[in-house]
């Protein structure tokens, strides 16, 4: 048999291989994929509860919409017929214009509701930021 290092029935004697560059890049690429995956883990269970959010958001808010447009609508024909005999028009117009003044004022509040929420994906965003530091630190 030809003598070397390395033969192949024994084990034991196999020579300890050193870690190389190609063993390096190899690490680091784990650990850059392991960090996207966990960042991508994050950014889906983000949406997922945004999207859950805004689902119940919008429920809640049709079925008060609906039962507040109901309650308003018959408040006002109740109005109206009160006055039937005496100012009718004057009586609708103050109805209406009522429901235009009230009207703009919700809209301004859900507008300015809309503008003071936190930022879609802050966290992720957060957690980025983190690594990238990290990152630059380490180099």
């Amino acid at each position: 048999m030809i003598e070397g290092p390395y033969e192949p029935g024994s084990d034991d004697e196999r020579p300890k291989k050193r870690p190389g560059v190609m063993d390096a890049a190899k690490r680091m690429l784990a650990t850059i994929i392991a960090l996207v995956h966990t960042r991508l883990e994050l950014f889906t269970t983000e949406i997922e509860e945004e999207i859950q959010r805004a689902a119940s958001i919008l429920l809640w808010a049709l079925v008060a919409l609906f039962f507040g447009s109901l309650a308003v609508l018959m408040i006002a024909v109740t109005v109206l017929i009160v006055f039937w005999d005496n100012n009718r028009v004057l009586v609708a117009c103050l109805i209406t214009g009522t429901f235009i003044v009230l009207t703009g004022v919700f809209a301004m509040l859900a507008r300015a509701r809309l503008k003071s929420k936190a930022r879609f994906m802050e966290a992720s965003i957060e957690e980025l930021k983190r690594d990238r530091e990290a990152l630059e630190r380490g180099t």
